[in-house]
């Protein structure tokens, strides 16, 4: 019986070896081809006219073949594909090839494109040291500090990052110029002196009742209506003509004197949240209660009365109607900052919600409501225009903080000793640099910190500039890795500072660092607790917000808006900021009960705040309230959503703002979801213009597209993705026909049908998301697993990974394809562990 047994897993293992071995064989014969094909089209088209002797154009075509050995080869492919799929080249009265001659040519030439780009950026499959990014850099710094700090916009003027296939986090790409060395050093000496440089001093009193001052148009209003004496709110910050979005304090625009924590009170009152005045004026919901948040603002930086790239929210409150109530706040403002407020649920626009009362109420006015349109003291004085009023604000401190979250967190819990200085910046520099010092790490410290001493700078303002000197070493602003170039595998420090990064994007912790100092992270067990420790830890969001950001192209998410006048709550609702929110609980969600990856495709549930729920029309729309948040809500039933392809973030990002595209959107689905970048249009082709007289659909514009072979040949695989999604707007709202261009047309009916090159129809988004799920899971997981190993260990991956790749898909596939456990088995494999 054993025999038998064994007879018959032999016989298997022959068999698969033969089918593998023809596979192969069949494989390296269609290699084999390509070149010739290639070879074959050109000395029967090409040549007569681009030989050594001839050179028509000055080019010759005589030593030209597959594969592409250098970049004037890969931009000559290029411009031969170019000419192919134009038909100018072979001239007319030369003999043309037929379709099928001319399409394999094409595809030939583009499959040789790819892979001789992949040659030419190929890294070796080994990561190329790199740089923090910008947002590692930050993270990093309130890590070591002990304290945000966001707040002093250290990267503000950093060039922007470079990013591989939006991944921010790829060697290659973070380089490092001049320019960013020398705003290293500003930053630094910025944070050192700003946070651990100050003056001491005592805690001060501001007292503000009056003067309440505010610019532009409310100025002579604010005067006539109650002399300055209330501080108005009357529209949300992000708004176009900015009429009291943002309360400043006028005679405190200089701002607090040192960096420090202040206590806020302010004494405030929700106004006129029951006004008669058609709620459609203002384009909020007034079923909510007034909410009022606190801002930093610096009056060297812009407009006090306007957005500032430094601005983040540092407290709210929820104000009660009529009766002015006090409010209390501990906040962090940097030293010449000054507290703002604003009124993140207010209203649209203050200017035109002016503008329409005038008109429309004109008459329940005693005073003269002017000609300008704009004036508002007769609203003031009489009428129910809705606001949030200040009457009074309390300002003290900086409170005491002995010693202060930074001296603890450099110095340790004395504090700065100078006994010990060098020991304490030694310490100092362990964390910094994520791994042990030695000797060439120990002596520029001590020598700055010496020569500083004999400069006659008192002992703690050398240590300080010897912290500065720290955070400019390439040891901190780089992973550099102790690991020997030699090798294959990362040392213990190595692979707890990518670990950490990967999943934090932050240096390691205590625990992580202990056990790298014992040598024990290398071992199997003791890695997979540390990565199901971190998975777990609330610092994940580090990851899944970059990551996604990345893999999702959700970093661009708001950088093609919609117009104003079109997609109204797109703006008065803050929507990409719930957009992002969803997408990123969704995959938390997932990653917390190791939910299978097909969820991604489609899944039965999701997670909305009342502003989500209403653009998604979805029932909870009429019981969620903004206090609610974010809940998980149930999809069974609902064809219109589910999965990412049904989030709004993923359908705004796929778009332009103005309007949808089968292509731009089937182009997304084929590149972050299924991992197949089509090959760019050839340069030659002109866009898809979109027919302004309405008479045609994007479809209709797209099948005249495709009436050229060489267009089809790719439009016949990217536009059946896109067909579907025509069911969302350009923010992500469910339609059925697409806008009318004018008064005199009628909206078109969307077509959401479609077939794939493979064969399968679908009938609508549903039944398209189905498709996917059934013939192309694999292909879905297969990338997941690139783009995390991609992300998590700084370089693109290349053919030499493939192998890898699909065992782990196979490892990860027969365990039920778990997001926790596919990041798990991602995290434990020889790629993400080795340099």
């Amino acid at each position: 019986m054993i025999q038998s047994l064994f007879n018959a897993q032999r016989s298997s293992r022959r068999a698969r070896g033969l089918l593998c071995f023809a596979i192969a064989t069949t494989l390296s014969h269609a290699a084999d081809d390509t070149p010739k094909l290639v070879q074959q089209f050109l000395g029967k088209y090409c040549l007569e006219c681009h030989d050594a002797d001839v050179q028509k154009g000055d080019r010759s075509f005589e030593k030209f073949a597959l594969p592409l050995k250098s970049v004037n080869e890969l931009i000559e492919a290029r411009d031969i594909i170019d000419q192919l799929t134009l038909k100018e080249m072979p001239p007319k009265k030369a003999d043309q090839p037929q379709d099928d001659e001319r399409i394999a040519m094409i595809r030939a030439l583009r499959d040789g494109t790819v892979a001789a780009h992949a040659q030419f950026q190929s890294t070796g499959s080994r990561t190329v040291m790199r740089r923090l990014s910008s947002r590692e850099y930050e993270n990093t710094l309130a890590v070591l500090f002990g304290r945000r700090v966001d707040m002093l916009g250290l990267t503000a003027d950093f060039p922007k990052e470079k990013t591989t296939e939006h991944m921010d986090t790829i060697g290659k790409s973070l380089v490092t110029s001049g320019f960013l060395v020398d705003q290293y050093f500003q930053s630094a000496n910025r944070l050192v002196e700003t946070r651990l440089g100050k003056p001491a001093m005592e805690p001060k009193d501001w007292k503000f009742n009056s003067h309440f001052v505010q610019y532009e148009e409310l100025q002579g209003s604010h005067k006539s209506a109650f002399n300055f004496r209330y501080l108005n709110l009357y529209e949300q910050p992000n708004t176009d003509t900015r009429q009291g979005g943002y309360g400043h304090i006028e005679d405190f625009k200089q701002g607090v004197p040192v960096s420090g924590l202040y206590d806020l009170e302010v004494e405030a009152a929700a106004m006129h949240r029951d006004t008669h005045y058609d709620p459609a004026i203002f384009g909020i919901d007034f079923s909510e209660p007034f909410i009022l948040g606190v801002v930093p603002g610096d009056v060297t930086k812009g407009h006090i009365h306007y957005p500032q790239a430094i601005e983040p929210l540092l407290a709210t409150a929820v104000v009660p109607d009529n009766t002015p109530t006090w409010f209390k706040f501990r906040v962090w403002l940097e030293a010449g900052q000054t507290p703002r407020f604003i009124f993140p649920n207010g209203p649209f626009e203050s200017r035109a919600s002016v503008v329409t009362i005038n008109k429309k109420y004109k008459n329940e006015f005693k005073s003269d409501v002017g000609s300008s349109g704009v004036g508002r003291a007769h609203i003031l004085k009489e009428g129910k225009l809705p606001h949030i009023r200040i009457s009074e604000i309390k300002i003290h401190g900086p409170v005491p903080e002995k010693p202060s979250v930074e001296e603890v967190a450099v110095f340790g819990k004395d504090g700065f000793q100078e006994a010990k200085a060098l020991d304490q910046l030694h310490a100092f520099a362990e964390k910094a640099y994520r791994r042990p010092l030695n000797d060439a790490d120990r002596q520029p410290i001590r020598a700055l910190y010496d020569k500083r001493i004999a400069e006659k700078a008192s002992p703690r303002q050398a240590a300080l500039d010897a912290v500065k000197l720290i955070l400019c070493s390439p040891s901190f602003l780089y992973l550099s890795e102790i690991t020997d170039e030699s090798a294959k595998a990362l040392k213990p420090h190595d692979l707890a500072t990518r670990l950490s990064f990967a999943l934090w994007a932050t240096p390691p912790d205590e625990a992580l660092l202990a056990s790298a100092k014992s040598g024990k992270l290398t071992q199997d067990a003791e890695l997979k607790k540390h990565i199901e420790r971190m998975l777990s830890d609330e610092r994940i969001s580090g990851f899944v917000n970059g990551f996604l950001d990345s893999w999702l192209n959700l970093r661009d998410l708001g950088s093609q808006p919609p117009p104003r006048e079109v997609v109204r709550s797109y703006y008065a609702e803050d929507l990409p900021s719930s957009m992002k929110t969803e997408a990123r609980l969704f995959f938390r969600n997932l990653l917390k009960t190791n939910g299978s990856v097909a969820q991604f495709i489609d899944c039965d549930h999701t997670f909305v705040d009342k502003k989500l729920a209403k653009l998604y029309e979805l029932p909870e729309a009429k019981t969620l309230r903004l206090g609610d948040g974010f809940k998980k809500v149930s999809l069974k039933g609902n064809n219109h959503r589910g999965g990412l392809l049904g989030m709004a973030a993923v359908l705004t990002v796929s778009a332009n703002g103005v309007e949808t595209s089968p292509v731009t959107r089937g182009v997304w689905v084929s590149e972050n979801i299924l991992g197949i970048p089509p090959p760019p249009p050839p340069d030659v082709v002109p866009a898809i213009d979109p027919d302004v007289s309405g008479a045609t659909t994007i479809r209709d514009r797209l099948a005249k597209h495709r009436a050229d072979a060489a267009c089809a040949e790719c439009h016949r695989k990217i536009d059946p993705l896109g067909f579907s999604l025509e069911a969302y707007d350009p923010v992500g709202r469910w339609r059925q026909k697409y806008p009318a261009a004018n008064k005199k047309t009628k909206p078109a009916e969307i077509d959401t049908t479609g077939e794939f090159p493979s064969g399968e129809t679908y009938t609508d988004f549903a039944t398209f998301k189905k498709v996917i799920h059934d013939t192309r899971a694999d292909h879905f997981t297969r990338h997941l697993i690139r783009q995390l190993l991609t992300y998590t260990t700084g370089r693109t991956m290349e053919l030499n990974d493939d192998l890898l790749i699909d065992q782990l898909h196979d490892q990860v596939k027969k365990q039920g394809l778990g997001l926790k456990t596919l990041m798990t088995e991602c995290l434990m494999s020889e790629v993400f562990r080795s340099r």
